[in-house]
């Protein structure tokens, strides 16, 4: 069984999909730490909820990305999944993690990347709206794609 850290920064729709889908056997994973960076979000009472610890904090309280990631590197965590995280990793995060790390993107990549996606993708006037799996990597939402659902 895969042990995973779910990185999220708001409502935690996605963490709880996640946290739910291990739970039920969906998922041959377990959720071990829910990563937030921001004190209060509704994300961190799901995390309480199924009891899954938190490492949560505010960027601002440290003197560089790279500070804080350190803390959040020792986690432990076999894969890490972005789920709604609003913080681009850094190269210390990449560096420990690098191949291990997931993301859940808000549109069907290469198209509508980085932050509102879907804002994005309406002003465009798409007919057709999505969202995407895909590997992590340097670059921004330009990671190796796992996979797209079309809607």
């Amino acid at each position: 069984m895969r042990r995973l850290a779910v990185f999220a920064s708001g409502n935690g729709t996605n963490f709880e999909a996640i946290a739910r889908a291990c739970r039920q056997g969906v998922l041959a994973a377990e959720v071990v730490l829910l990563v937030c960076d921001r004190p209060g979000a509704r994300v961190i009472g799901r995390a309480e909820e199924f009891g899954i610890p938190t490492f949560v904090f505010d960027p601002k309280a440290y003197g560089s990305k790279e500070e804080y990631e350190r803390q959040i590197e020792e986690a432990g965590a076999e894969l890490v999944c972005l789920a709604g995280y609003m913080r681009i990793l850094g190269a210390t995060m990449l560096g420990a993690c690098g191949g291990r790390i997931v993301n859940i993107h808000p549109s069907l990549l290469p198209a509508f990347r980085g932050k509102d996606a879907i804002g994005q993708a309406f002003d465009y006037g798409v007919k057709v709206f999505g969202v995407t799996i895909h590997w992590v990597d340097a670059t921004l939402d330009g990671g190796r794609i796992i996979a797209q659902r079309a809607f």
